[in-house]
């Protein structure tokens, strides 16, 4: 401890600070969420310390400093998880809006794609309680691991060392993908229960492993999925869900700012007309908004 902090506040009130500060950052007004941010311990996913916070932005890049005091990382800061490979445990509030899209309620079977070393997926198992349940995929075989043994406390969590895209998770109340693809892949749309939701990033290649793009919510109704844009988003890259073929419709999307008009995706067949932003053969993502109805 240092000196400036011989009478500073515990790591518990810190962390329950930090879990308003982060509700209010991201505007969220569901109290359970609010709640598990307080009780999850965040230095329990992030490896031993000394560990790399970062803070702003150098040359297009996270400025990071090192530090030994755990209340340090309860701020709205990323941390690092592999810094040569663009990897953090990612900024609280953006994660706590992305969750907080998904409306999870209590018994909630939840998918969790690209879960890193778990932190968020504790935040969400928290939320959903002992009755749900979480299905957490992770491909770097290194952070899996990591998952699944701070994950142990947490029954109701399977963690699957694998890529998301070949894992069927079985019907889900919500699916949060935590890496970007270029496309809504059919078998998570198919996956979703009636009312369900999925949050995923639509993302174009920027740089070696991310990308940058949107963050894209998705109601199933019946048969047919409604959608709009979230937020915006840089993250890390799927390596399996994106299309190059796609990529190209979807970059032209995002510059022009038509994807901000996003109401539905479709998967019937139909021939592309003005209704369609990025149109292709298995999934298309439309203006159409879907009847009050549906």
């Amino acid at each position: 401890m240092t000196a400036s902090r011989v009478n500073a506040p515990t790591v518990e009130q810190y962390r329950r600070f930090y879990a308003e500060e982060i509700g209010a950052v991201a505007g969220i007004a569901q109290p359970l969420l609010v709640a598990a941010f307080a009780r999850v311990q965040r230095e329990k996913f992030l490896g031993p310390s000394p560990w790399q916070i970062g803070g702003g932005m150098l040359a297009k890049q996270f400025a990071y400093r090192e530090t030994n005091d755990v209340r340090d990382v309860y701020h709205n800061v990323v941390v690092a998880l592999k810094r040569t490979q663009n990897l953090n445990n990612g900024q609280p509030s953006a994660l706590a809006s992305w969750i907080a899209a998904l409306n999870l309620a209590e018994g909630n079977r939840v998918f969790h794609v690209g879960c890193g070393t778990g932190y968020y997926t504790a935040i969400m198992a928290e939320v959903v309680g002992p009755a749900g349940r979480i299905i957490a995929a992770e491909v770097d075989p290194d952070l899996a691991a990591q998952a699944s043994e701070s994950l142990r406390q947490h029954a109701n969590v399977i963690v699957e060392s694998s890529d998301g895209a070949s894992i069927d998770p079985g019907l889900c109340d919500a699916i949060l993908i935590n890496a970007g693809v270029t496309h809504p892949d059919v078998r998570w749309l198919r996956r979703l229960n009636d009312g369900a939701r999925m949050v995923l990033p639509l993302t174009v290649t920027m740089g070696s492993g991310w990308g940058k793009g949107s963050m894209v919510k998705i109601t199933r109704k019946h048969d047919r999925f409604a959608a709009e844009v979230v937020s915006i988003v840089a993250i890390y890259s799927s390596p399996s869900v994106r299309d190059p073929t796609i990529e190209p419709l979807l970059k032209g999307a995002l510059e022009s700012r038509a994807l901000d008009r996003l109401r539905s995706v479709r998967l019937d067949a139909h021939e592309q007309t003005g209704t369609c932003i990025v149109h292709s053969p298995a999934v298309c993502l439309s203006v159409e908004a879907l009847d009050s109805t549906d």
